[in-house]
């Protein structure tokens, strides 16, 4: 799928739904951010809140950004009863002036989906405070690019040398880079390069969460491996 192909006004949307009921995976993403996630933050591209609903509690002040129509009835439903939670559908860019300053701001498999994610990268520098958290979690490694990364409409995979060249030039300070799930990569190959499946299997995702990410999560805390399906990442605006 080509960038230009892409209307962030839309998303298809079912992976979001079959990784609604996969708490380790999320637990072992936002064990990485817990300590930066306080006091005002903003997650972009927000979806149907699967992430949020895990760490809105820990927050002062949450904003969740969705800019896809069909989506974000649900996300808005969903945090309703949360005083301290906005959400709003729109594009980052047109609300980058109304706000004030984030402590932090949280991109779970997001920015693979910007064309412009340069652009994205610097209006979420502008909007942090400073030595503000930019929280990161994409896609790695471009040859795992598949069926099912065209169905998710994703731009781009990324590596550690790209990604941090990329967040240097928006002026951001790195903080940390790190793969994460290497045994989540023969998977994505087979059933997106392989098999050219288009969309997740909840019951494979299920079970993969439950018996896989407990283990592997438990090794890589100790092992920093030197590949991965996903790269998490933390990097900060300056003083």
């Amino acid at each position: 799928m080509e960038a230009t192909d892409i209307h962030p006004s839309f998303y298809e949307g079912r992976d979001l739904d079959v990784l609604t009921d996969v708490p380790n995976y999320y637990s072992w993403i936002l064990e990485h951010f817990r300590k930066y996630l306080r006091g005002r933050v903003i997650e972009v591209g927000a979806g149907i809140g699967n992430v949020a609903a895990r760490y809105a509690d820990w927050v002062d002040e949450l904003l969740l950004v969705e800019p896809a129509e069909n989506l974000y009835p649900r996300l808005r439903g969903r945090f309703a009863d949360r005083s301290h939670v906005q959400t709003r559908c729109a594009v980052l860019e047109t609300l980058s002036d109304s706000f004030r300053p984030f402590d932090s701001a949280i991109l779970i498999n997001v920015l693979e989906h910007v064309a412009d994610d340069l652009g994205l990268l610097r209006t979420l520098h502008a909007m942090l405070k400073p030595r503000g958290a930019l929280l990161l979690y994409v896609p790695a490694m471009a040859w795992l690019f598949g069926s099912l990364d065209r169905t998710m409409q994703h731009v781009r995979r990324y590596d550690k040398t790209g990604l941090t060249a990329l967040l240097e030039q928006a002026g951001f300070q790195l903080q940390s880079i790190r793969y994460l799930d290497v045994l989540g990569v023969m998977p994505w190959f087979i059933v997106g390069r392989v098999l050219k499946r288009r969309f997740l299997n909840a019951r494979s995702a299920q079970f993969y969460d439950r018996w896989i990410v407990p283990a592997e999560r438990r090794v890589e805390r100790w092992v920093n491996p030197p590949f991965g399906k996903n790269l998490i990442c933390i990097a900060q605006k300056g003083d």
